[in-house]
């Protein structure tokens, strides 16, 4: 594809609009697209009308855009993650009915937590994380499974830092953060008090495919049951995520074995 002046491709000029979007900034006029992207005003106007042309943007009536619903419909065509969610969800739903807190799948992308989706009930404590939202890798109980299982090439990338602190029990430095890692991968599971936030707690365990883990299945508790109306030991969390995982696995096998 054709280089910019500044020797960008229409491509990445493309995903830099497409990335401006965000849970908090759903709707954005064209001037502020280019702002976010670090485009030219009459750049960005070009870029979300061909966007908005082929159906990939929204545009309403006062020129503002919105991503559009065939970008959706496109990410889930053959998604893997579309494949991951659909073996997951009825087992996420039994853990969930039982620690009624929230209940999360992710993933690894980019050397980030990608949540791909999450249940919740309406009584459940504090949690940060959304579906389609990121998450550092070192600073959730999900992000934790993910790093300990990861390649070494990317363990290596995270650990050289910076490790930003997120919650009292964010582990930063990378000494103790490779030794965690090393138990995470000889136990199956994470327990972690405070790591993203203070009044929570995370367990999370891997999910396989093949043999390779693939996701992190995870539960995010008030921390010591803190004004919890139904409190869950994290012990007794990470016995209900295993067996989730389990049958996951046995999803995933029984698909892959279909096709």
């Amino acid at each position: 594809m054709a280089n910019s002046p500044s020797g960008d491709s229409v491509l990445g000029r493309v995903v830099r609009v497409l990335e401006t979007f965000s849970a908090e900034r759903t709707v954005q006029t064209a001037s502020e697209i280019g702002r976010a992207a670090g485009l030219p005003s009459s750049t960005a106007h070009r870029l979300a009308d061909d966007l908005a042309a082929n159906g990939l943007l929204e545009r309403d009536e006062e020129h503002r855009y919105r991503l559009g619903m065939r970008l959706w419909e496109l990410a889930l065509r053959g998604s893997t993650a579309l494949r991951l969610r659909q073996a997951a969800l009825p087992h996420m739903e039994a853990v969930q009915s039982r620690v009624r807190q929230h209940t999360q799948l992710a993933v690894l992308e980019r050397d980030e937590v990608l949540f791909i989706e999450r249940l919740s009930h309406p009584a459940a404590g504090a949690n940060i994380a959304s579906i389609a939202g990121r998450l550092p890798l070192h600073a959730s109980s999900a992000g934790l499974v993910l790093l300990a299982h990861a390649e070494p090439a990317v363990r290596d990338r995270v650990l050289a830092g910076p490790l930003r602190r997120l919650g009292p029990g964010t582990l930063t430095d990378p000494a103790q953060l490779r030794r965690e890692l090393t138990a995470i991968r000889r136990s199956g599971v994470v327990i972690a008090p405070g790591s993203v936030e203070g009044v929570s707690t995370g367990v999370a365990v891997p999910l396989r495919d093949a043999g390779t883990v693939i996701a992190a299945l995870s539960v995010v508790l008030p921390r010591d049951g803190a004004g919890a109306a139904h409190e869950v030991d994290p012990t007794a969390a990470a016995v209900e995520l295993r067996r989730a995982a389990v049958a996951i696995e046995e999803e995933l096998r029984a698909l892959r074995a279909a096709r």
